[in-house]
């Protein structure tokens, strides 16, 4: 039998004998109420990570492929609406930080998981786990799709050539396998999510020089806020950090990134109007696919969405750590692996699925809204304790009403793939 160190109220270290079958120390911390007991760490990393680096990190997971499809949104809703639909989502995206953070914070978690694993046990710890691990897989997919498509494109461009080839490096399955092993894998082998800072940043200048270049309207939109599962991680990096400045840098990344959405959407509909594609991209390469600014743009674009995809990797990755070695210290073996393991497997979807947006179509239709609205407003309601906020405060019922808004969400953007699916059309629901 050991001796365990606690601390009492009065904050004098006392030994409290543990016996055998005594609950773990995940258990023992979710027991401890928020009355000034000294909490466990689940992190050994003390956060060093700047302001700046923090918001350049979740403006770029922010920012997804949803950016090329905005305009085609406009197109079908008219400015005025465009931009209504836009504030309210983005209004809604801050909220729902606020919940995380606000949830995070009562019980000193960082872990999307672990706040999971409080509000409901073990099956909210693998709930969240889960979501996460098929939403930013979706995700990731989604930028490797654009890559294997555009970049055959782009190297034709360069070559002068208005028809593609069959030599080896017009393929696009191989310059992805290049692309992830030479790009994506050293920097998904970083230790912290803090050191892609300055990656993020040059990722959102490229998307900068990209922008100065339907029913499906609000999944398009709903979905092009989706950062939630790297708020947590952001948060354990962060220097000197306080509720106050996550959510400071969860507010000036999303205000950022509606502005880049806003005249992204509106550059590529004021120059095509009526002919804009689902793919603005596809748009522009009808003009003139020689054209130089137009290759500009495309490379641009690739740039960015494989620097976003190590961004992506990392909330997978610990949702994993957290289901399969819980309270495991950190390895560079288990943390390669995972990476090595996650980054093929999604080569492999991409690489021998034809056409794999009606599969994550329906997955982004179901995890985002799950991510964005429901857990974040269940977590607040079961974490909050109900002497601080009773279910009849102000507080709970707005959570409660955020929750009911994310179930409205995934009902409404499943019966827009199923209308799709019924009547044959194929159509781009625009993704993370």
């Amino acid at each position: 039998m050991e001796l365990q160190k606690l601390s009492n109220g009065n904050h004098h270290d006392i030994g409290v004998p543990v016996e055998e079958g005594a609950p773990s120390e995940e258990e023992r911390f979710l027991q401890h109420k928020d009355n000034g007991l000294k909490r466990p760490q689940f992190t050994d990393f003390e956060g060093k990570t700047s302001f700046g680096m923090s918001v350049f990190n979740l403006s770029n997971a922010i920012m997804g492929s949803g950016i090329l499809g905005l305009s085609y949104a406009m197109s079908n809703t008219g400015i005025v609406l465009f931009l209504i639909l836009l504030t309210c989502i983005a209004c809604l995206s801050c909220y729902s930080v606020h919940l995380l953070l606000r949830s995070a914070g009562v019980v000193g978690i960082r872990a999307y998981e672990q706040l999971g694993f409080r509000a409901f046990g073990h099956p909210g710890k693998i709930l969240a786990a889960v979501v996460i691990t098929l939403h930013n897989i979706g995700a990731m997919s989604s930028y490797l799709f654009i890559v294997k498509y555009e970049l055959p494109l782009v190297i034709q461009a360069f070559l002068g050539q208005t028809s593609s080839s069959e030599q080896w490096f017009m393929n696009g399955n191989y310059l992805i396998i290049i692309v992830t092993a030479c790009i994506i894998l050293p920097l998904a082998m970083m230790k912290h999510l803090g050191y892609l800072g300055y990656t993020s940043g040059f990722s959102l200048s490229c998307m900068v020089f990209f922008l100065s270049a339907t029913a499906y309207t609000i999944p398009i939109l709903a979905f092009a806020f989706v950062c939630h599962p790297e708020v947590l991680p952001i948060y354990t990096e962060l220097s000197n950090p306080t509720k106050r400045r996550m959510q400071n840098i969860g507010n000036v990344s999303i205000l950022g990134m509606f502005t880049m959405y806003f005249f992204t959407a509106i550059f590529g509909y004021l120059t095509f109007y009526e002919n804009t594609e689902a793919e603005l991209l596809h748009t522009y390469n009808k003009v003139d696919p020689l054209d130089t600014l137009i290759l500009c743009v495309r490379l641009a674009v690739l740039v960015a969405v494989t620097l976003t995809v190590p961004v992506v990797l990392f909330p997978i990755r610990r949702a994993l750590l957290q289901l399969l070695f819980p309270g495991k210290p950190f390895h560079w073996l288990r943390h390669i692996a995972i990476a090595v393991c996650l980054l093929f497997a999604v080569n492999l979807l991409v690489i021998l699925v034809p056409n794999i947006r009606d599969i994550f179509g329906i997955t982004g239709a179901t995890t985002a809204p799950t991510l964005i609205f429901i857990l974040p407003g269940l977590f607040y309601i079961r974490i909050i304790p109900m002497d601080q906020e009773p279910m009849n405060c102000r507080s709970k019922i707005q959570a409660a009403c955020f929750t009911a808004l994310g179930f409205i969400f995934m009902t409404m953007s499943l019966t827009f793939i199923g209308l799709d699916w019924m009547s044959g059309e194929k159509r781009s629901l625009g993704g993370h």
